[in-house]
């Protein structure tokens, strides 16, 4: 009868250890977010500044959002999140860079 007592997580986009994790589940979406505004951005080319800011924030959220994730399903949103904000991030240094020659 073991498996009448373990708990069924499953089902759900943020299933959790039946607690709460706001932070997380805050900093998962905006990684997701910024990470998905630089991949797009980073498209084109008048759009560097963009792209690498958003990259350069979406890596430092996820990564922070890596060290204090709790679930599985937070870690591969982050994971994906990140990803997109490097690939962003690098485009966008690629095409101008942070400051666009302003420095």
């Amino acid at each position: 009868m073991a498996q009448a007592l373990r708990p069924n997580t499953v089902g759900g986009l943020f299933a959790t250890d039946g607690k709460p994790h706001v932070l997380q589940d805050t900093l998962l979406a905006v990684t997701l977010v910024l990470g998905i505004t630089a991949l797009v951005s980073s498209a084109f080319h008048s759009l560097h500044l963009l792209s690498s800011w958003a990259g350069l924030v979406g890596i430092i959220t996820g990564a922070y959002g890596q060290w204090i994730s709790e679930t599985t399903r937070q870690r591969f949103g982050l994971i994906l999140g990140l990803g997109a904000s490097a690939l962003g991030f690098y485009l966008g240094m690629a095409h101008g860079g942070l400051f666009g020659g302003l420095f």
